[in-house]
């Protein structure tokens, strides 16, 4: 691993590890040091996850590595059935046993057999050589393979919610006006927001749901799945803007079926744009006059990047900037990964114009908090109930923003 500055890019294990530290009924158990567990529950307080799945470490010392010894694995599997009794126990490695080849998915289909009323489900991705994204694609993949039952659907129309976990910033505020507006524009209920706010159960119910909504494309793989094996459509895409949620509902109702309670939409737009109004002339005397000043500049995962930069670009005529995504499997020409070392100069030598990115970035260079769009933080966040970014109110929210850093600028 090379010299960074600031964070690198988090391993396949930590995606794992943000996707089902917060379902519920669960405990999982990392086979590896103690140290990793101990930060990253911290971590994942400072992301408000708080009652989710049970975290446990088996810790292993020098002898365990060098004589391949399991042992610690099987009293911890043991201890954790005695203490929780759990529905699932999700084992996760850790770097030193990926490398030194620990057959995980073998020692459970041991173990397994005492322990006939726990499901004993293994992961991957323990090493250095699968980054964060790929980490979180594989544990949905794995989730919606494994738990999910046989079970019709539900007597009135219900959505999954996919791709919701806590590697991504403000991730519960955001989950939570989609299921608002899924209610108030169609009446639908969630089965499972997948992971931020479900359990056991409710994955088990996922197949009963009508619709999958894939709000990243880490989860498309899963949704496909899904898709296979219960005949449940889905609809990729985050809804972004006033017009954006409205054309991302659109496709809800032709994708499910359903009519849009046109009342519900017309008033959520007319309350939105309403609150736009008294910003409009300055924004538009902005983009007119200082267009320098009303630059929109983006970094963060490529789905977050793509919604917000569209909303700015479409409706409200903002400039394009400098736009980077996180990973260097979702880069594109439009939005291209970028390294620390390419990203750093931008944001250090950002003047004039918009700039959302990281909580790091932002600190490192004296800026407001306020324009973070990504992970890493650097605050505490000890409650969900943040504004979000996505839907109506998320785009008034953006605004919001937006119109306060120009007038600081």
């Amino acid at each position: 691993m090379g010299l960074h500055r600031f964070k690198p890019l988090p391993s396949g294990r930590m995606g794992t590890l943000w996707t089902l530290a917060t379902i519920h009924g669960a405990a999982l158990v990392e086979f590896g040091c103690m140290g990793h567990m101990l930060y990253s529950g911290v971590t994942l307080k400072h992301a408000a996850v708080h009652d989710g799945c049970r975290l446990y470490s088996t810790h292993i010392d020098e002898t365990d590595i060098a004589l391949g010894d399991t042992t610690r694995l099987n009293h911890t599997i043991a201890n954790v059935v005695k203490q929780n009794n759990p529905k699932v126990i999700f084992l996760l490695p850790s770097s030193i046993p990926e490398v030194i080849g620990t057959d995980l998915p073998a020692l459970c289909r041991e173990l397994q057999q005492d322990y006939p009323d726990v499901r004993l489900l293994p992961f991957g991705y323990g090493g250095f050589d699968v980054i964060k994204h790929r980490g979180v694609q594989e544990a949905l993949l794995l989730l919606v393979k494994a738990l999910p039952i046989d079970i019709e659907k539900t007597p009135q129309p219900t959505f999954n919610i996919i791709g919701s976990c806590a590697d991504l910033f403000r991730f519960q505020a955001d989950a939570a006006e989609i299921v608002r507006i899924m209610e108030g524009t169609f009446g639908m209920k969630a089965v499972s927001v997948m992971t931020s706010d479900t359990s056991v159960e409710d994955i088990e119910k996922m197949g009963s749901a009508h619709i999958n909504l894939v709000i990243r494309r880490e989860g498309e793989a899963a949704a496909k799945h899904l898709e296979k094996r219960f005949g449940t459509p889905y609809l990729l895409g985050r809804p972004y803007g006033i017009e954006g949620t409205i054309n991302w509902l659109e496709k809800v109702a032709q994708i499910s079926g359903l009519t849009m309670d046109s009342a519900f939409v017309k008033e959520e737009r007319g309350v939105s744009r309403s609150r736009l109004i008294p910003v409009m002339p300055a924004l538009r005397h902005l983009v007119r006059s200082h267009p320098e000043e009303a630059t929109l500049s983006l970094g963060g995962h490529a789905d977050v990047v793509k919604g917000i930069l569209s909303f700015g670009l479409e409706e409200l005529s903002l400039i394009k900037g400098t736009c980077w995504c996180d990973s260097p499997a979702m880069g594109s020409d439009d939005i291209p990964y970028f390294t620390e070392n390419e990203w750093a100069p931008v944001v250090e030598q950002h003047q004039r114009g918009l700039l959302m990115t990281s909580g790091e970035a932002l600190e490192w260079t004296g800026r407001s908090s306020d324009m973070q769009i990504s992970n890493p933080d650097t605050k505490w966040r000890l409650h969900p109930y943040e504004p979000p970014f996505v839907g109506f109110r998320g785009a008034v929210h953006l605004v919001n923003l937006w119109i306060n850093a120009s007038n600081e600028d």
